[in-house]
C-alpha cells in the first residue's frame, strides 16, 4: 500500500554517491529522474583536507549550491540517500542513518579512510538542512548474506568477509529479473562489477552467498587493486625491510592492478594506449578479463544448481577491449548480459521508491 502521509506526486528523493574526485547526485520523483549532476572536486581543493572524512562539509555545500542553482525546492525533498560505507555487517535493505551509524562511518576502520563512508555522512548533513527530509543508506558495501561455508578461508585466524558492490550488483540483478518477467529471488545469477575495484558475486535465490573481497585483496585485479596475490611472496616482501605497512597496503589497494602495470587507473586512458598499439596495455586488459572469467567459473561451483545468467556492470564494462576478451570466455558458462556504467544512484532511488510505495520497511542499524 502506498504511504498516505505523503503526496507522491510532489515529493522528491535526493541520492548521493561520493567518489574520490567528484560527487554524483540525482533528484527523483519516485522512479523518474529530474536532475543529475557530477560535481567535480579539483585536486587543489581536496588537498586542503587532511583526510577524506574532513571533506563532508565541503562536499555538502557544493551539493547545496548545485541544487539551488537548478531551483530544486528543498521543502519537497523528503529522503536523502547516500551510498553506504564500511560499517558493521548488515542484511540487505534500507537503513535510516542514526547516531551509531555516523559514529561507525567516522571511526570503523582506523587504517583505511574510504570515500564511500562519506555517503551516509553527507546524506545526514543535507537532511538536517531540508525541513522535511531524513537520511538513509541502502545496501552498503558490507551487506552480508554469506553461506557459512563461504567464510572459511583456510586458517582459523582469517575469515573471509562480505565486502562487495552490493548496491549496484543487487540493483542490476533486480532489473534483469524484471526484464525477463521473473523474481530476483527465483534466479541464480553471477554478477560482475567492473569499477576501480572488481567484485564477483554469486546471487543464489536473492541472496549473495559468496563474493570476492575486492576491497582488500581477493579475486581479480582491477584498476587500482591487486586482487589475489601469492601470499608467501607478499609476506616475504612485507618483512624485507623495504616497505612500510602503509606501502604494502597501497600495493593491495590504491597502487596495485592496472595502475601498477600501466601507470594509469583510468580505463579510458588505458583504452587509448591499447588503441595506439601499446602491447602491454592490450595484454593487461586480456589478463584482467582472464582473471574475471576464472573467478566467474569458480563462483559457478558454489551452488549445486544451474546459473541462469551472468550480468556484467560497472564503468569498466564500457571498455571495448576488456569486454572483447571477457566475451570470448564468459558465454561458455551462461548467457551474458551487459549493463555498462554506474547504477548506484538508480539503486538508491529504487529503494526509496519501494519504501514510498509501501513495499518495504526501513531497517534499524543495530550492530
Amino acid at each position: 500500500m502506498e504511504r498516505k502521509d505523503v503526496d507522491l506526486s510532489r515529493v522528491m528523493i535526493l541520492t548521493v554517491n561520493p567518489r574520490p574526485d567528484y560527487t554524483k547526485i540525482a533528484v527523483y520523483r519516485l522512479e523518474k529522474i529530474i536532475f543529475l549532476k557530477m560535481i567535480r572536486h579539483p585536486a587543489d581543493e581536496l588537498a586542503r583536507f587532511k583526510g577524506v572524512l574532513e571533506q563532508e562539509e565541503y562536499r555538502s555545500r557544493e551539493i547545496l549550491h548545485a541544487l539551488e542553482e537548478n531551483e530544486i525546492n528543498f521543502e519537497d525533498i523528503i529522503m536523502v540517500l547516500g551510498r553506504g560505507g564500511l560499517i558493521h555487517p548488515v542484511k540487505s535493505g534500507l537503513y535510516e542513518v542514526n547516531e551509531r551509524m555516523k559514529k561507525d562511518l567516522k571511526n570503523f576502520n582506523e587504517l583505511v579512510e574510504d570515500v564511500v563512508n562519506l555517503g551516509g555522512l553527507i546524506a545526514d548533513n543535507l537532511a538536517q538542512r531540508f525541513p522535511n527530509a531524513k537520511a538513509y543508506i541502502a545496501d552498503p558495501v558490507v551487506v552480508d548474506e554469506f553461506d557459512e561455508i563461504a567464510r572459511v578461508s583456510g586458517h582459523p585466524l582469517f575469515e573471509r568477509k562480505s565486502i562487495f558492490h552490493a548496491l549496484n550488483q543487487k540493483y542490476v540483478a533486480r532489473m534483469y529479473a524484471r526484464s525477463i518477467g521473473r523474481k530476483y529471488e527465483e534466479l541464480n545469477l553471477i554478477v560482475v562489477n567492473l569499477g576501480g575495484g572488481i567484485t564477483v558475486g554469486m546471487h543464489h535465490h536473492g541472496k549473495v552467498e559468496d563474493a570476492t573481497y575486492g576491497y582488500d585483496g581477493d579475486g581479480p585485479f582491477s584498476a587500482i587493486g591487486s586482487g589475489s596475490l601469492p601470499v608467501g611472496d607478499v609476506i616475504r616482501t612485507a618483512y624485507s625491510g623495504k616497505y612500510s605497512m602503509e606501502e604494502m597496503l597501497e600495493m593491495v589497494r590504491g597502487k596495485g592492478g592496472m595502475v601498477a602495470y600501466l601507470g594509469t587507473q583510468s580505463g579510458y586512458e588505458a583504452e587509448k594506449l591499447a588503441e595506439a598499439g601499446d602491447h602491454q596495455a592490450l595484454f593487461i586488459f586480456e589478463a584482467m578479463a582472464y582473471q574475471v572469467a576464472k573467478e566467474v567459473g569458480a563462483m559457478c561451483m558454489t551452488i549445486t544448481e544451474d546459473v541462469d545468467a551472468i550480468l556484467v556492470t560497472g564503468p569498466m564494462a564500457n571498455s571495448k577491449y576488456l569486454m572483447k576478451f571477457l566475451m570470448e570466455r564468459l558465454p561458455k558458462v551462461a548467457d551474458v548480459h551487459i549493463y555498462p556504467g554506474d547504477d548506484e544512484l538508480e539503486g538508491l532511488a529504487y529503494y526509496a521508491y519501494l519504501y514510498l510505495k509501501g513495499e518495504i520497511d526501513i531497517k534499524e542499524y543495530r550492530p
